[in-house]
């Protein structure tokens, strides 16, 4: 989620570690992660340590940072989201994983703050501007243990409605202080990679989440043809929450508001997972209620190992 600051699960050497004990992969079920940032990154690092097949579905939609500039400079879709998840699928001993991350220092013309993994998915993408096939084979050069596909094929921005105003742009969604009554893309109909729409429709189970519900969760699973096939998809439908509100973005939201906005714009859910023990009530909506103890050492994100065995132990279809 984007309030958590490191990159869970990142650390090769937790990682090796962590899938020393893994049970078999080639049991588990295939599962589809959606969203985007560091949540998205913690969700792949636990699906490492049970499923037999990964695949993420990532929002495109940020329009800061590196990934902003190379979006208005060159028109390709933002591939910031992307290459993190790229970088949380890459084997641990992969040189190229720790390359793809470097960001360029202050002073060198033009390239200050980007990544190279940016870089070279914009270099990848040539003319149709496209992340599909780039992101595919960078993640063949990380030795990934599974696939990462933009959520849309083309660039898009976030447009949200808050009382009888809106606001447009991903950072300027992001820094709403709560309030965002509906979550809208522009274009309206993005087109989504087949890809991503064929492997939601053969999964056993979808997770969405953590991260930012409206600038990260939602700007993936409203893309129409994500969201249809989440509707039609006989897998199991999970929403891991954040642990905590994201500041500004939904200040004040309890669990079950996360889970009623994700509800309100379309998006099934049959399983949410909730940091904690103790509360009421164990449906919602529809929803089976999970509540575990998810929490890292720093108390401020998923702790991987932890988020897989709930999730493991939720089978798939």
């Amino acid at each position: 989620m984007r309030q958590d600051q490191r990159a869970e699960g990142s650390d090769s050497d937790e990682r090796r570690e962590e899938e020393r004990d893994a049970p078999v992969r080639g049991s588990g079920p295939s599962v589809v992660a959606l969203g985007g940032g560091h949540g998205l990154a913690a969700t792949i690092a636990a699906l490492r340590l049970y499923a037999s097949e990964v695949t993420a579905v990532v929002s495109v939609a940020d329009d800061g940072g590196s990934s902003g500039r190379l979006r208005r400079t060159i028109g390709i879709p933002a591939p910031g989201d992307l290459r993190r998840c790229l970088s949380a699928l890459a084997d641990p001993d992969n040189p190229w994983a720790a390359a793809l991350e470097y960001r360029f220092p202050a002073g060198t013309d033009g390239l200050e703050d980007h990544a190279l993994g940016n870089l070279m998915l914009a270099a990848l993408a040539g003319s149709d501007r496209d992340l599909t096939g780039p992101a595919g084979r960078v993640a063949r050069l990380l030795g990934a243990c599974g696939t990462a596909l933009p959520a849309t094929s083309v660039p898009v921005d976030l447009e949200a409605d808050i009382g009888d105003q809106s606001v447009v742009g991903q950072l300027a969604v992001a820094q709403t202080p709560g309030g965002i009554r509906r979550l809208r893309l522009r274009p309206e109909s993005p087109p989504a990679p087949p890809q991503a729409v064929a492997a939601i429709a053969a999964a056993d189970q979808v997770v969405l989440g953590p991260g930012s519900l409206y600038t990260s969760v939602l700007a993936a699973a409203t893309v129409p043809a994500i969201r249809a096939a989440l509707v039609a998809t006989s897998a199991c439908r999970i929403y891991v929450c954040n642990l905590e509100p994201q500041l500004p973005e939904t200040a004040g939201y309890s669990s079950f508001d996360h889970l009623e906005a994700i509800l309100a714009h379309g998006v099934p859910v049959d399983v949410m997972v909730v940091h904690g023990t103790a509360g009421q009530p164990e449906v919602f909506r529809g929803a089976r209620i999970v509540r575990a103890d998810l929490s890292g050492p720093a108390g401020a994100a998923h702790e991987p190992a932890k988020l897989a065995v709930v999730l493991a132990s939720l089978g798939g279809a």
